[in-house]
């Protein structure tokens, strides 16, 4: 279903969401299911978001397309298939109009569902007049204006590139939204950041053949993360064949882009590519969106400052999804946005519904994938110092017992307990199967379950989760 052809000037709403990301849709389309008159503003024309559009989904896709070469190895070289190498050649070229395809079909199921919902789709750039009026101006340049009694921001967020000022030659350079532009696979690639989304995009174009570089200020990949998965990851990648330069800045880039570029570093390396791909940070949308005009402050970052119920200083304007500046996963986002909408139109049950942000999961699809919930060991040791014990297990997977020794991927799962009765304030594993295996333990987590109730459940074998609940 298309936007509002023919919107009502001076329209009022319950609430308007701004931004039909995850979160925005999410939160929509409850209000709208409890009665509230609700409506979307999407400037993009497409709803979904990152996560839909240049994120989550199609990252996955690819990450799949990535998992599927190396299996397609594992199966010649050892579980005896017949499969010659000039048929194991991966078509990027063909792949990308099917993933796009993809894309564009789950952007009709967004529209089906927020329009099944009742929820009104504006297509246009709202802006704040006030805390309760909105002005949306569509692409043919008309503006009108509808008004609401409670307003929430969800516009996202958007990958931060340098400029040419800062780094001669950066806009040369693509960001994670150009990588899923590339018409085909380049040949040499340098991925500047070592965030999730450097090692994953890196992992994923190492896999299906490029030559890749990962250029990292410091010696370690996903900083925020606990350290033996650091550890363990950035061994693996280097082992496959992705060259780190680690402790490394980019000074500048020469060439024209689509053609050869020289990266140039302060170590003083100059690095031969053809794609530079900036993975550095990511910004809130928050500009022209008129909120420090109506008073409602940012942080250092332009993110939304909001409190515990996603409420920003201004009353009856909210936040919630990655332009809040917390836990930016689409998941969050979307659970942002429906215990909002419980909270303001789901009645009495729900009149304290608002997100927990502690012992939140999440999953690096890198190559191994990982997966970790709770406090990382340096964390748990700065809260609870001696109290803090470690169980680890470092293994390999059954499926790689038919596998050469040199592509056996390692395994590493890891317990963080505290206390007498050992409560589990920290779950951590890479290898295959982390992302899938991880959702289950996090409930535990969040339940707060001991070292004993995982020792009291009965293992799954042979898989690789029965090592969470057999740790000594």
């Amino acid at each position: 279903m298309p936007p509002i052809e023919k919107p009502i000037p001076g329209e009022k709403y319950d609430i308007v969401f701004i931004g039909g990301g995850s979160g925005g849709s999410a939160g929509s389309r409850r209000a709208a299911l409890y009665g509230a008159k609700t409506a979307l503003i999407e400037e993009s024309g497409k709803l979904g978001g990152t996560c839909v559009n240049v994120g989550c989904v199609p990252k996955k896709i690819m990450w799949h397309a990535a998992d599927m070469a190396d299996k397609l190895r594992h199966a010649a070289d050892g579980y005896h298939f017949n499969i010659p190498q000039d048929k194991q050649e991966f078509s990027w070229a063909t792949f990308k109009p099917q993933r796009d395809a993809y894309i564009r079909f789950l952007n009709g199921i967004y529209d089906k569902n927020v329009n099944s919902e009742g929820v009104s789709y504006h297509d246009g750039h709202a802006k704040l007049t006030s805390p309760t009026s909105i002005e949306i101006q569509r692409n043919d340049g008309t503006k009108y204006t509808i008004h609401t009694s409670n307003v929430v921001i969800a516009t996202g967020g958007r990958p931060v590139t340098p400029s040419d000022n800062e780094i001669p030659g950066a806009s040369l350079g693509i960001d994670s939204d150009g990588f899923f532009a590339l018409e085909d696979r380049p040949k040499r690639v340098a991925v500047v950041g070592a965030g999730y989304i450097a090692v994953e995009l890196a992992g994923v174009l190492n896999a299906l053949g490029s030559e890749t570089h990962i250029i990292a200020r410091y010696d370690k990949v996903l900083r925020k993360f606990d350290p033996s998965l650091q550890d363990v990851l950035l061994k693996w990648m280097q082992h496959t064949g992705i060259n780190f330069h680690g402790n490394s800045k980019v000074v500048k880039i020469e060439g024209q882009r689509g053609g050869p570029l020289s990266v140039h570093t302060n170590a003083g390396e100059v690095i031969q590519v053809d794609v530079v791909l900036w993975a550095i940070s990511r910004r809130a949308n928050t500009e022209n969106l008129g909120l420090e005009d109506v008073g409602v402050k940012l942080d250092a970052a332009g993110n939304v400052i909001v409190d515990e119920w996603q409420e920003s200083n201004i009353k009856g304007v909210f936040s919630i999804g990655d332009v809040q500046g917390k836990a930016q996963l689409t998941p969050v986002a979307i659970a942002a946005g429906r215990r909002l909408s419980n909270r303001l139109y789901g009645g009495q049950g729900f009149k304290y519904d608002k997100l927990d942000y502690t012992n939140i999961p999440t999953v690096v699809f890198s190559h191994p994938p990982i997966g970790s919930v709770g406090l990382t060991e340096p964390q748990a040791r700065e809260k609870y110092g001696d109290a803090v014990k470690i169980y680890e297990s470092s293994f390999r997977a059954l499926y790689f017992s038919m596998i050469p020794q040199q592509h056996k991927e390692p395994s590493l799962f890891k317990l963080i307990v505290v206390g007498d009765e050992e409560r589990v304030v920290g779950v951590h594993c890479i290898g295959m199967g982390s992302d899938e295996l991880l959702q289950g333990f996090s409930v535990a987590v969040k339940m707060g379950a001991t070292k004993r109730d995982f020792d009291d459940t009965v293992a799954i074998h042979p898989t690789s989760a029965e090592e969470m609940v057999t740790l000594r």
